[in-house]
């Protein structure tokens, strides 16, 4: 007769685990550590953050293309807004995680390659560069309204 596999708390109950493992790490109970998911967990984490860079990112982008080069005054306040509330999101992100710095580049162009397939996709009339004509540093980003320099 074979006894049945117990379930682990990681697979009954996620946040059970997580403040279970929070307290073995604060009372130093390593030895009694789930550490194959918490290894799995914390390599979420670090790519969690990268997508949430990727994402806004991308938002971010949709948002300055549509305000760029689409002609609907109607619209722009509300691009304006998610502009705004995209930067400040990553001003947040790049704050609590300055590390994410040394991504900016290529988490700028895979926002840009995938909003300009975006945008392209919703208003196929319309001329969208194939680059992006503006600085890409987090600094010009983050505070500059390209629209008014264009």
């Amino acid at each position: 007769m074979t006894t049945p596999t117990a379930i682990s708390l990681y697979d009954q109950d996620v946040l059970l685990w997580t403040e279970d493992t929070v307290n073995k790490l604060k009372t130093k109970e390593f030895s009694q550590l789930d550490l194959e998911n918490l290894i799995e967990e914390v390599e979420v984490l670090g790519k969690s953050l990268k997508r949430e860079l990727k994402k806004r990112l991308m938002t971010l982008l949709e948002h300055f293309l549509k305000r760029l080069y689409l002609d609907s005054p109607n619209d722009y306040r509300g691009w304006e807004i998610t502009t705004r509330e995209q930067r400040q999101q990553i001003e947040l992100e790049l704050e609590d995680s300055p590390s994410l710095l040394y991504l900016w580049a290529d988490a700028f162009e895979a926002g840009w390659r995938i909003a300009l397939k975006a945008v392209r996709s919703d208003y196929p009339r319309t001329a969208f560069p194939d680059q992006w004509h503006f600085p890409i540093s987090p600094d010009q980003v983050l505070n500059c309204k390209f629209w008014e320099e264009k």
